[in-house]
């Protein structure tokens, strides 16, 4: 048994995805139990030259819907990163949940040598054969900024664990 390009990537990405809903919602409701001004949690960083909580979340979304969107040859929504709620981020997850749940899986078909090319034209493009952009690059990616947004909530006090990392 074959396992699809759709397999490994759409389904793992909104698990995560869900987990990390599920990570700002706990910190959302952390910030207002203690009276932690939000913006303290929205801009935690692990050390000064990090990106913030706000640009991890961001940034995974970015990966999930790139990749995947890349994947299908699908038109990737562009999105202008202005969140800077725990409200506004949900909302971003969400949609870049609906976006990828709403990728047909027989476009996935054949992208495991489908040609993905990263900054066209530019001094950072960068080539990849599909499935080597999924399994090397993409998925790789998206986890480090999911685990740094559960290290960055962990590390300030959000109580959480592994199940809440994994998510359903």
């Amino acid at each position: 048994m074959t396992l699809s390009m759709h397999a490994a990537s759409v389904p793992v990405f909104r698990q995560m995805l869900g987990s990390l809903d599920n990570l700002l919602a706990k910190a959302e409701s952390h910030a207002a139990e203690r009276k932690i001004d939000p913006a303290a949690l929205l801009q935690a960083r692990l050390f000064p030259d990090m990106f913030a909580l706000l640009k991890q979340v961001q940034i995974a979304c970015d990966f999930a819907k790139g990749v995947s969107g890349r994947l299908a040859g699908a038109e990737l929504p562009v999105s202008d990163d202005s969140e800077q709620t725990f409200a506004e981020l949900r909302a971003l997850v969400a949609k870049t949940i609906a976006f990828i749940s709403g990728l047909d899986a027989a476009r996935f078909d054949g992208s495991e040598d489908r040609e993905v090319v990263l900054r066209p034209g530019t001094p950072k493009e960068r080539r990849f054969v599909g499935q080597a952009y999924l399994l090397h690059y993409g998925l790789p990616q998206f986890f480090f900024h999911v685990t740094t947004a559960y290290a960055l909530l962990r590390h300030n006090g959000v109580e959480l664990g592994k199940k809440d990392y994994m998510g359903s």
